[in-house]
C-alpha cells in the first residue's frame, strides 16, 4: 500500500520560511528599483554610447559599494545569503537612499541599523531641555564614537548648517575630514584632524569588532586620504578640555573653551559645551544664536 508524502515541516516553521523568502524577493526588487533610478553621472561615471541599462549596472553598484559583483548579483536574485550591516550601509550610500528608504533596506534584510540616526535612547527630554537652556552657548550630546546625537540652535550653526546634513552623517570626525563647511570653520584644521584620528583610535579600543565602529572606520578610510595617513600614525590621545578656535561664516572668529560633561560612569555619551573664552566671542555667540533662531522661524513659516 502506498502512502502520500507529507511535509515534515511543522505549521509553525512554514510561515517563517515563506516570510524570509518573500523578504528576499522584496529586497531584490527594491535594490533593482533604486539602482535603475540613479544615472551614472550622479556618481561620477560616464554614461557611454552603448549603455542600455536604465540607471546603474550591477557591476557599478558592486564596485562603488566595494562588494563582489557575483555576491551583489546573488542579492538581486534573491539568493539566501547573509548580508552584513557594513554592506547594507555601503549600498544605502551608493544608492543614495533617504532615511525612510534606508530603514526599509535594513528591515527587508532583517538587520538593525547601528547608526545614531536610527535611535538615540540616551537623549532624554530632560537633556534636550538642558541643551536649550544653555543657549547661546553651543552644546551638543555625543557618544564615544563622536556621533552627534542632539544639539541646540547655536551649535547647529557653529560650523555650517548641521540641520542640512543627514542624521547618519552627523559625526564630528567624519565632518572634519569630509565636509567643506566644517573644514573651512576650523582654524587649525590639520592639527585638529590629526588629534581626532588619535582620539578615535583611543576610543575604538573598547569597541573592536562592533558594526557601527567598523562602518565609521571603513567610511573614513574610503573617503579621506588625510584620515588614512593620520590613522597609520597609530597615535592615541584621550579626550581633554582645551581652547578651540572657529571661523564662523556668520559672525567671524570665535575662541571657545571646550568641555566634556560625562553623562554616566563610563566614558560613553557626554554633553559637549563651548563656553566663550573672551567677551567678543560671547557677543558673537549671542548674534549667532539670533541668526539660528531666525533661520528656524523662517523655515517654520515656509512650511
Amino acid at each position: 500500500m502506498t502512502t502520500m508524502a507529507t511535509d515534515r515541516r511543522t505549521p509553525a516553521t512554514q510561515p517563517t520560511l515563506r516570510g524570509s523568502e518573500i523578504r528576499r524577493h522584496e529586497l531584490a526588487a527594491f535594490l533593482r528599483s533604486r539602482r535603475e533610478r540613479i544615472g551614472p553621472e550622479q556618481v561620477g561615471l560616464p554614461r557611454g554610447a552603448r549603455r542600455r541599462t536604465p540607471g546603474l549596472r550591477r557591476e557599478e553598484v558592486a564596485q562603488l559599494s566595494a562588494v563582489g559583483v557575483t555576491w551583489y548579483t546573488w542579492l538581486e536574485q534573491a539568493r539566501d545569503i547573509q548580508v552584513s550591516v557594513q554592506v547594507l550601509d555601503a549600498l544605502a550610500r551608493t544608492l543614495m537612499l533617504d532615511a525612510s528608504e534606508r530603514a526599509h533596506l535594513f528591515q527587508l534584510a532583517g538587520a538593525i541599523d547601528p547608526t545614531p540616526a536610527a535611535s538615540c535612547p540616551s537623549v532624554t527630554p530632560a537633556l534636550r531641555a538642558m541643551l536649550r537652556q544653555l543657549e547661546p552657548i553651543p552644546a551638543c550630546i555625543q557618544n564615544s564614537r563622536y556621533d552627534i546625537l542632539a544639539y541646540n540652535l547655536t551649535y547647529g550653526r557653529l560650523l555650517g548648517d548641521l540641520d542640512a546634513i543627514p542624521a547618519e552623517d552627523r559625526n564630528c570626525i567624519l565632518l572634519t575630514y569630509t565636509n567643506k563647511d566644517w573644514q573651512s570653520s576650523v582654524v587649525h584644521l590639520e592639527q585638529t584632524q590629526r588629534l581626532m584620528a588619535a582620539r578615535l583610535r583611543a576610543s575604538m579600543a573598547g569597541h573592536l569588532g562592533e558594526p557601527a565602529w567598523k562602518m565609521l572606520l571603513k567610511r573614513l578610510q574610503t573617503e579621506s586620504p588625510d584620515f588614512r595617513e593620520n590613522w597609520e600614525r597609530y597615535e592615541v590621545v584621550a579626550a581633554r578640555t582645551k581652547t578651540k578656535e572657529f571661523l564662523n561664516a556668520h559672525v567671524g572668529h570665535l575662541k571657545l573653551e571646550h568641555t566634556d560633561l560625562w553623562l554616566g560612569p563610563e566614558q560613553g555619551a557626554r554633553m559637549v559645551t563651548y563656553t566663550p573664552a573672551d567677551e567678543q566671542t560671547r557677543e558673537r555667540l549671542e548674534r549667532l544664536h539670533d541668526i539660528a533662531r531666525g533661520a528656524v522661524a523662517g523655515a517654520a513659516r515656509a512650511s
